[in-house]
């Protein structure tokens, strides 16, 4: 079963001119929303600077807070808005999970091994990071690995080429490619791919939802921010 790591918020009240002491005391407002009706909380600005990296990525948080209504619930990090210069986090989307219900997230895939096409003059060209997979909460995998040992000169690593968990099923189209060792005098273009850093429910779940087999829109959230 996936960890879960403890986070605490507190409630707060709405406003730019709260929000405003908030951020000077290093508190960062944020809301809680998905399985639940909106909450509006504030977690410590510390906490999200350290949990704000690829490091935790897709990682659980289980929340613990006097807010009964917040207190318990399991979410993933949606977004974090940070300043555009001082760079400190201004916001914070907290998605609440139904562990039962699957969720679309995007998860990196690790590469594995020395292409044997390097050795023929050839160049790895790493198109595509991350694919987009659906799975319950709890089976979310850290990364997907792939060995490329096997790729020759020409040779491409494909989102059909990956193997995965039983338990994960991979939304991502089959034919995208991940990987190719190309001649160095050829440029490979990025397939264009929207990353979603945080989950949509999966189809069967609470709105917003998606029909099995097609990409899930992004979360309802609250209209403004304060």
């Amino acid at each position: 079963m996936k960890n879960r790591i403890d986070l605490t918020v507190e409630p707060r009240q709405t406003g730019k001119g709260n929000s405003r002491e908030l951020r000077v005391n290093r508190q960062v407002p944020a809301v809680i929303y998905g399985a639940v009706s909106p909450i509006n909380v504030t977690v410590g600005e510390k906490e999200i600077v350290k949990y704000n990296t690829r490091a935790y990525e897709n990682a659980l948080f289980n929340l613990k807070s006097s807010e009964k209504n917040a207190n318990g619930i399991v979410v993933l990090v949606k977004s974090v808005d940070v300043h555009p210069l001082s760079r400190r986090p201004q916001h914070v989307d907290f998605y609440a999970l139904d562990l039962k219900k699957a969720v679309r997230v995007w998860v990196e895939v690790k590469l594995e091994g020395k292409p044997i096409g390097l050795s023929e003059g050839g160049l790895l060209n790493v198109v595509n990071r991350q694919v987009e997979v659906e799975v319950l909460p709890t089976d979310i995998p850290e990364f997907i690995t792939a060995d490329i040992s096997g790729l020759a000169l020409g040779d491409a690593l494909h989102v059909s080429d990956l193997k995965v968990a039983s338990t994960v099923k991979v939304i991502s189209g089959g034919e995208l490619t991940i990987a190719v060792v190309s001649a160095q005098d050829e440029e490979v273009a990025a397939t264009p791919a929207a990353a979603a850093p945080a989950a949509a429910p999966a189809a069967g779940a609470k709105a917003p939802a998606a029909a099995a087999g097609a990409k899930a829109p992004a979360a309802a959230k609250p209209a403004a921010k304060k």
